[in-house]
């Protein structure tokens, strides 16, 4: 697995001087990404100034080049959001924008930018949205070039309504822990794969 690469895009609301729930889950996934020699990286986007907008770049005052650039470099993409509203993230959904600006950007083979990457996502929250925003994210993801390995989503959500978070409740959870080692291995998996059999760019390509 040496040169394999992980980047976690942690859309939390919080910025990284407060605790994150998605930010201790997604640490789950490192560690057990870490064992199969995966380097992992965690984006706090909430720590950047993310413009809106459907280019790769919104000019002045725009970090997201910056983030896009470690997209880029990486073989494994992890979205990792809270739920509000049985929703994802507003910052999720704006990642989500942003990816999707650049995905006729092309490699060497013609193809997008995000081929022969894998995606997972990690969600936390206290009511339900859980699968429901994994659908959407996985989807979007998929749909811009992205691989998606089976089980390539984990989650912990608390009952409906206040109550204890992740961090303080769900870190047990033996179905999350399971869901979480599946999905690592599955990403580091498939992220190997695609690295010794990347896919041909035969009728793959953007401009053709």
């Amino acid at each position: 697995m040496a040169g394999i690469k992980a980047l976690f895009l942690n859309t939390s609301l919080k910025a990284s001087s407060d605790t994150s729930n998605t930010s201790a889950l997604l640490q789950k996934a490192g560690e057990w990404l870490q064992k199969e020699n995966v380097s992992v990286e965690e984006v706090r986007i909430a720590d950047y100034e993310i413009k809106p907008g459907i280019e790769p770049d919104m000019g002045s005052g725009d970090e997201w080049p910056s983030i896009l650039d470690k997209v880029k470099q990486a073989d494994i993409i992890v979205i990792g959001t809270p739920i509000w509203l049985g929703e994802l993230s507003s910052i999720a959904k704006r990642v989500i924008e942003r990816l999707s600006a650049s995905s006729d950007e092309t490699n060497e083979k013609d193809q997008s930018i995000y081929y022969n990457k894998v995606a997972g996502v990690v969600i936390t929250g206290n009511e339900d949205g859980a699968k429901d925003s994994a659908r959407s994210i996985l989807y979007a993801l998929q749909h811009i070039g992205f691989m998606i390995p089976p089980n390539a989503d984990t989650y912990w959500v608390g009952e409906a309504g206040p109550g204890p978070s992740y961090i303080e409740a769900g870190q047990d959870s033996e179905f999350t822990k399971k869901n979480t080692r599946t999905m690592a291995y599955n990403l580091a998996h498939f992220a190997r794969m695609l690295k010794d059999h990347p896919i041909p760019a035969e009728g793959n390509t953007v401009n053709s």
